[in-house]
């Protein structure tokens, strides 16, 4: 189109690529990031001419793969807080918040060698995930579940700092010892 704008996906076509996401993020994590895109295609069910088409090169589809992660979690937060009363919602997102750093953490060399191109993978992940964090507290306050001393930011810099200490999934143990311990720090108490 001349002016600009792109068309929005036909249903297909975002099956489609919501296909190749899904296999890209199982095959990156067992496979690691060189695997073969025609195995990923295949995993899709797609072929490797709409993997190409959707992503032209292995790092549109890992910045893909990173931006969809986020979405992902991030859309959680909302689902969550219908599921479960919001204290446990709050703990249930967290623990979605180590998968996705876990995640994060096998793409981060790749993330990087994307951002040294000019690229931002990372884009408004940090604005995403503060906003589903503040929700999640909100709600948490509204329920009088925990402290009203305490800012999702605070929260939000304590897991980065859990994530930095304990991404790796040989640290997945330690990592959900020190969630229960700074979500234990926000609860209420008689």
């Amino acid at each position: 189109m001349t002016d600009g704008t792109l068309r929005p996906l036909r249903a297909d076509a975002r099956r489609n690529r919501e296909k190749i996401l899904t296999a890209a993020v199982r095959i990156f994590t067992t496979e690691g990031l060189d695997a073969h895109l025609e195995h990923i295609a295949k995993e899709a069910g797609v072929g490797s001419a709409t993997l190409y088409r959707n992503f032209p090169t292995r790092e549109s589809l890992i910045e893909a793969v990173y931006r969809n992660e986020v979405a992902h979690l991030c859309d959680a937060a909302p689902a969550l807080l219908t599921q479960k009363p919001p204290a446990e919602a709050l703990r249930a997102w967290t623990r979605l918040f180590l998968d996705y750093v876990t995640a994060k953490y096998g793409m981060i060399d790749a993330l990087r060698a994307i951002a040294a191109t000019g690229s931002n993978p990372y884009g408004h992940s940090r604005e995403m995930i503060q906003a589903a964090i503040t929700s999640l507290m909100d709600a948490c306050t509204a329920a009088g579940a925990i402290r009203t001393d305490i800012q999702p930011t605070d929260i939000g810099a304590a897991l980065e700092g859990i994530a930095l200490t304990s991404a790796g999934a040989e640290h997945r143990q330690q990592a959900e010892r020190l969630l229960d311990l700074t979500l234990d720090g926000l609860t209420v108490r008689p």
